[in-house]
């Protein structure tokens, strides 16, 4: 061995050593490697791993039903088989499996790129979630998918429950034949319980920032009315079930069992009921009896605010719009000229004509310069500097007051009261009782409607506010703008004294054990300042409209059952030197029919308005409508009170039992000659109006401005239908 250099032996040993150290650094890399994957990261990879092989089935909650006052279902859960994608079970599932799939069921191919994007989608969202394809599979689409399933991984059929809304039966359901017109087949209250459809990927993006992960993709939520309002409490709270799966996704029982029991299922929470105060029978009713194409009934009760019937008409089918509703179908909709999306009691306001002229009444009483008994001649207008405004009746009502006036709707003594005391004092009135602004209802998108102001016409009227606008006003016409759920209201306060009530539609909340979880009590929304001998003025005059001869609504009178009520024909464009009947005018340029009411007019308990969206005449079209309402709330009650065996609640329900009715209609006589006065009382002073002959033409109507709808968080409103007219305010 040279000097120097080291021996064979000894240069093995260190090479030894390294290996060695080398070998236990890694046997030590190793463990703490072990120690972190089996106890410190214990609790992730441990469910990394069982998520390889255990399936989450998700276990859907049925959601709650909507019920009407008497326990009748308007919404319930119908079921259905529906079509699901797993994408962590689904191997080449673009390339084979999606195509195979479209051509087992003979889908168009078409098809594809959608069905491509929702798998990509629903990778990003988690892989071993559902998302579905498509809802109510047919029979034989359920049969094919079953017979097939080994062939399509990660494809699944699942039962689930979804949306039912009651419709009218085909021998029931109103016709809407329209020029233009495409609306389908409605169901009831369409608008008031709105519908379902798939939560969108920007709503799951936005809960999930907010801390809500219970929606996924393809699941359905509320759009509108009570479905979107009430959606919590009808949703539910789902549960889930577990069992073990290869990697093909395929169910394998033996190993399922494996898992404990707590481990296995939880089952699911079904959403709470609601029951509404509205009474499907009367809302059958309002069906079957409105005559017309477009229009709204409203059904209130006086002392409560609870609605018991709300017909929009034309509706929509939320059957078709709980699915998946095409481009196609869609445009069909909102291209309707009828407009059927619009919910007309709420979301469109529109002039109250003559209904308007209780609010100008009880203005001109309060202010002191008008008593029951001053009288204004009427020669058939009002003249005021260079214009002459018409009444409605061209060769006038002679000598009018306070009641007489509304009795025959005479425009020229509200002229007179609007010259005298301008717009302000009316609109006041008209606020107090609710007007322009949101009754509060809630559960639906409203419009505040418009009480104009002479502010108001200062800030958005060229040329600002003039004296002619009052005039206007004071009959229902010009600026004023209504919903038929306010006009309820305002009657209903009236009817009560003054107490205005937060409308309501919901009576109470019930639990899945069949307990009312929430009973609604009554909102009083303000309580209104009128003066009891100022009402009972305006009352008798409203029971004269109807009841006695000589009445707007006289030929409506039950024969047992004291309605007060007024008539209002309200215009939706100039009118002209020659008056036109309605049937030689195009549709949309007709006059609106309103009738505005309660009863019995000494007790009131509900109060029913009708509008009939360019039909006419209210005494005509729409009066009618609303009697016979009134009509069938009293005989439901007595009814109901048969059934319980009530026989002394059936007895004090206002009015007879059909049984009992004759043809025979008493009445109440008229006054003609003057004001009634007391014994040896003098008679009130006339108020006599000018009395010039009209012009051979009429002038333009004053200038008008109606502002956008606020938005509420519902789908836009479309425009007005029509907008605001000056002229006459026919009975």
């Amino acid at each position: 061995m040279t000097l120097g250099q080291n021996s064979p032996g000894r240069d093995l040993k260190d090479r030894y050593l390294v290996l060695g150290g080398l070998m236990l650094l890694g046997l030590l890399v190793l463990a703490v490697r072990t120690y972190r994957l089996q106890v410190t990261r214990f609790d992730e990879y441990s469910q990394k791993s069982a998520a390889n092989f255990v399936k989450e089935v998700r276990l859907r909650a049925d959601r709650g039903s909507i019920l009407d006052a008497s326990g009748q279902l308007l919404a319930e859960n119908r079921p259905s088989f529906d079509l699901f994608l797993t994408p962590a079970f689904c191997q080449k599932c673009q390339e084979e499996v999606l195509p195979r799939m479209v051509a087992l069921l003979g889908w168009d191919a078409a098809s594809l790129p959608t069905l491509f994007d929702q798998y990509k989608t629903q990778r990003r969202n988690g892989t071993f979630q559902a998302t579905r394809l498509k809802v109510d599979l047919s029979t034989e689409e359920v049969e094919l998918l079953s017979a097939h399933q080994l062939e399509l991984p990660g494809i699944d059929v699942e039962p689930v429950a979804h949306r039912q809304y009651k419709a009218p039966r085909k021998d029931k359901a109103a016709k809407r034949e329209v020029e233009g017109a495409g609306a389908p087949p409605a169901t009831y209250l369409s608008h008031v319980l709105g519908y379902m459809n798939e939560i969108t990927q920007e709503e799951l993006d936005k809960r999930a920032t907010g801390g809500d992960t219970t929606y996924r993709l393809g699941d359905y939520i509320g759009r509108r009315g009570l479905e979107r309002f009430y959606e919590q409490k009808l949703r539910g709270v789902d549960g889930w079930r577990k069992e073990v799966v290869n990697a093909r996704g395929e169910s394998l029982p033996e190993l399922s069992r494996l898992l404990g029991e707590q481990e296995r299922r939880k089952e699911p929470t079904r959403g709470a009921d609601l029951q509404l105060s509205i009474d499907l029978r009367l809302e059958e009713e309002a069906e079957r009896i409105f005559p017309g194409r477009a229009g709204a009934v409203v059904v209130v009760e006086v002392n409560t605010g609870f609605i018991l019937a709300m017909l929009s008409r034309p509706g929509y089918d939320a059957n078709m719009m709980s699915g998946r509703v095409s481009p196609a179908e869609m445009a069909k909709l909102f291209k309707d000229p009828l407009q059927p999306m619009v919910f007309r009691p709420v979301a469109q306001h529109y002039s109250p004509g003559s209904t308007f002229k209780v609010v100008t009444a009880l203005a001109a009483l309060r202010s002191g310069q008008f008593t029951a008994k001053n009288t204004v001649s009427c020669p058939g207008g009002y003249r005021m500097g260079s214009r002459f405004w018409r009444c409605w009746q061209d060769r006038g009502h002679g000598v009018v007051w306070a009641k007489t006036a509304l009795q025959h709707s005479c425009d020229t003594y509200y002229y007179h009261v609007a010259d005298v005391l301008g717009l302000d004092p009316i609109a006041r009135v008209g606020q107090e009782l609710g007007l322009g602004q949101p009754t509060g209802i809630g559960v639906v998108a409203e419009v505040p409607g418009i009480m104009p102001t002479s502010e108001y016409h200062d800030r958005v009227t060229p040329g600002g506010y003039t004296k002619g606008m009052a005039l206007n006003a004071a009959i229902g016409q010009g600026d004023d703008n209504v919903t038929p759920l306010q006009l309820a209201l305002l009657y209903a306060t009236i009817a009560n004294g003054g107490t205005l009530y937060k409308p309501q539609l919901v009576r109470r909340i019930i639990g899945i054990d069949g307990k009312v979880k929430e009973e609604l009590q009554p909102v009083v929304a303000r309580q209104v300042e009128i003066d009891p001998e100022q009402r009972a003025v305006v009352v008798d005059a409203l029971s004269a409209v109807v009841n006695e001869v000589g009445g707007t609504a006289y030929r409506s009178r039950l024969p047992d059952l004291l309605v007060a009520g007024k008539t209002g024909t309200a215009q939706v464009r100039a009118l002209g030197a020659v008056r036109v009947k309605k049937e030689n005018m195009d549709y949309f340029e007709r006059d609106h029919a309103w009738f505005a009411s309660f009863a019995p007019a000494d007790t009131p308990e509900i109060a029913v308005v009708v509008l009939n969206e360019h039909g006419g005449h209210g005494a005509s079209d729409a009066a009618p409508i609303a009697t016979a309402l009134i009509r069938k709330y009293f005989d439901l009650r007595r009814e109901d009170a048969l059934k319980r065996g009530d026989l002394a609640a059936a007895a004090a329900v206002p009015g007879k039992p059909p049984e009992a009715r004759t043809e025979q209609v008493p009445t109440r006589v008229a006054a003609t000659a003057g004001p009634a006065l007391e014994p040896g009382e003098p008679a009130g002073p006339a108020v006599p109006a000018t009395i010039v002959p009209p012009p051979t033409e009429p002038p333009p109507p004053e200038p008008t401005a109606a502002p956008a709808p606020q938005d509420t968080g519902e789908p836009a409103t479309p425009e007005p239908l029509t907008g605001p007219a000056a002229g006459r305010g026919e009975g």
